[in-house]
């Protein structure tokens, strides 16, 4: 589910600046208002959302809440860019949530903040896709439950690739070809978010590299993405990118509304796209970079963790398996009434027959031979080092060899503290 609200903040991959829980200490918690009740039966529970973009999604989060019986459960709806710079400050305070979402990542782990799940999961854990639960999985033990994938892609109109004479392109050369022809003086060629940060990972990855190899190295720092973030720069600076959307690139609106002809969003905007645009909308993943390159899409994603330094951790504990495992109804409605998500549950993906034909079925063909799943190690930390990667050698004009050097640097010292 999209975050359509008009900020700069990157929702829906990992792909957003961040902060630690360690820095977070002297800021503020998320309001006055915690949302504790002492009414009801059982504990009272609280939980963090962030404030998604579709029609009926928060209504929907408070349904399941007041449907279950063992607790009173409140849903804190976060609005506002940097949900994570509420919820870290707000995991320090005696108004903590008891339960939040969020993408896994190994530093809250390693601090002790989010409770060991593999006693609810591991009785179903074969009905999860492998990769959601290698991702959340650390020394054997599995921190979160995945709830939606979310694959991201190119969204493109078929009806101006054909008027421009040019084929669904395969390499990044061809994509920048493509972004130029189709560029008039009313429509972009291209919108890849604001400020460019959503592709950072596909273009790791379509240039055959990744984040982080298997022993937790820099895997990122090759020619190939040094060439494909100066190929990025010389796109930038083009004149033929959508830069200044008024709702950035999670928003399908710059693309529906017609100031682009291609927009990297995610396959929860499907929906809105296909009822503005009918038939007229196509979609590809990331282009291959260099020599090596290979096809990419990013398996954005949201999970649901239990604050393991909270008051009712059991009680959170039961409501996540309750709602998150045993309840499958709401589970298929909420991958799959608001936006497209792929189910992270097989049983639930393979009876999913909105996904089974036409554009949905593409994007999750696209997320099966394409698709890269979050990697625990690679944090929120690190993810704000390659922001900077793209802001000096992509935004800015600084040299792409410099600005992985510098990268490189702080991520070396994140996975010093991680690893030892």
């Amino acid at each position: 589910m999209s975050a359509m609200s008009n900020t700069n903040w990157d929702r829906r991959n990992v792909m957003r600046a961040a902060m630690g829980l360690a820095a977070a200490g002297g800021l503020a918690a998320c309001g006055g208002n915690t949302g504790r009740s002492s009414g009801g039966s059982g504990d009272a529970l609280v939980q963090y959302f962030h404030a998604y973009g579709e029609a009926g999604t928060e209504q929907a989060i408070k349904r399941y809440a007041k449907a279950y019986k063992d607790a009173n459960v409140t849903t804190q709806w976060i609005t506002g860019s940097n949900f994570e710079n509420k919820l870290f400050p707000a995991l320090l305070t005696k108004n903590a949530p008891d339960l939040f979402e969020f993408h896994p990542q190994l530093q809250m782990v390693k601090s002790g903040q989010v409770a060991d799940l593999s006693d609810i999961i591991n009785p179903v854990k074969d009905d999860f896709n492998p990769a959601d639960i290698a991702s959340h999985t650390v020394d054997g033990k599995i921190y979160g439950v995945r709830m939606i994938d979310d694959p991201q892609f190119f969204y493109y109109r078929p009806s101006l690739f054909e008027k421009a004479k040019i084929e669904v392109p395969q390499t990044l050369d061809e994509l920048i070809e493509a972004i130029n022809k189709l560029t008039t003086d009313k429509v972009k060629g291209a919108f890849l978010g604001n400020d460019i940060t959503p592709v950072q990972s596909p273009l790791i990855w379509s240039a055959g590299a990744d984040t982080l190899n298997d022993k937790n190295e820099i895997a990122y720092h090759t020619d190939a993405v040094a060439d494909g973030l100066a190929q990025l720069r010389k796109l930038f600076t083009s004149g033929n990118l959508l830069l200044d959307a008024p709702a950035d690139w999670w928003d399908p609106s710059a693309f529906t509304q017609g100031l682009t002809a291609i927009q990297w969003c995610g396959m929860w905007a499907m929906p809105v796209i296909q009822k503005a645009l009918g038939d007229d909308v196509g979609i590809f993943p990331f282009p291959k970079v260099g020599d090596a390159g290979k096809l990419s899409v990013t398996n954005g994603g949201w999970s649901m963790f239990v604050n393991a330094k909270g008051k009712n951790v059991d009680a959170a504990k039961e409501y996540v398996k309750w709602l998150w495992i045993d309840q499958k109804e709401y589970q298929e409605d909420w991958a799959l009434s608001y936006g497209f998500h792929v189910p992270p549950r097989t049983s639930i993906a393979q009876s999913a027959t909105k996904l089974k034909s036409g554009l949905p079925a593409e994007g999750v063909k696209l997320f099966t031979d394409y698709g890269h799943f979050d990697n625990i190690a690679w944090t929120q930390s690190m993810i704000a080092s390659l922001n900077d990667v793209i802001a000096n050698s992509v935004r800015k004009n600084g040299s792409p060899e410099a600005a992985l050097d510098a990268c490189d640097k702080k991520v070396n010292a994140e996975l010093k503290k991680l690893f030892g």
